[in-house]
């Protein structure tokens, strides 16, 4: 189950690169008009892709194909998007072409009772930056005016890598301000 908005977009991030995707991209959109808004992300790789058969599989919850998770029956990422999604008023769409890579739409309202909170949006930045692969992450985010751009490579260059605790204190403290530079 996921709590929040941002363990959706880390659970279909997640997927991306575990799809092999060299080039992982993350929008991530929050706008506000008095008691309405949105919360948009868009997740875009060039990992494997899926076809028509593997995609309307992914979207059923009682499949999986066995093999990423192997003790699992049942796949549940793209579903609970969909759920959480529709039953907050807004909406979802998933485009892929096997060999070209997969990219993943959703939006939700923020002013929608059962909308879940959002969570911490620096935390799951930090988490996504950290994932265990080569793939280059780029995370672009807006917020009622403020937008910021971040590489993967170039903050791994600037702190070190991502072994270091040390570094993730910094990397912390550097995704927390680019939120509160509005």
């Amino acid at each position: 189950m996921h709590f929040t908005l941002t363990d959706l977009v880390t659970d279909i991030t997640q997927n991306a690169v575990e799809a092999g995707a060299q080039l992982v991209e993350l929008d991530v959109i929050e706008s506000n008009a008095g008691k309405t808004g949105e919360f948009r992300f868009l997740v875009k790789d060039n990992g494997k892709g899926m076809t028509k058969e593997e995609l309307k599989r992914a979207l059923d919850p009682f499949v999986t194909d066995g093999i990423k998770h192997p003790n699992r029956k049942v796949g549940l990422g793209l579903p609970f998007l969909i759920q959480t999604a529709e039953q907050s008023g807004g909406g979802w769409d998933v485009q892929s072409e096997k060999g070209q890579g997969t990219t993943v739409t959703a939006w939700f309202d923020t002013g929608n009772v059962d909308i879940p909170p959002t969570g911490d949006i620096p935390g799951m930045f930090r988490t996504i930056l950290m994932f265990d692969s080569k793939a280059e992450i780029i995370i672009r985010r807006k917020q009622n005016g403020n937008e910021y751009e971040i590489c993967k490579s170039e903050i791994a260059e600037a702190i070190g890598g991502f072994e270091d605790a040390g570094a993730l204190v910094l990397l912390k403290e550097y995704l927390v301000s680019l939120e509160d530079s509005e």
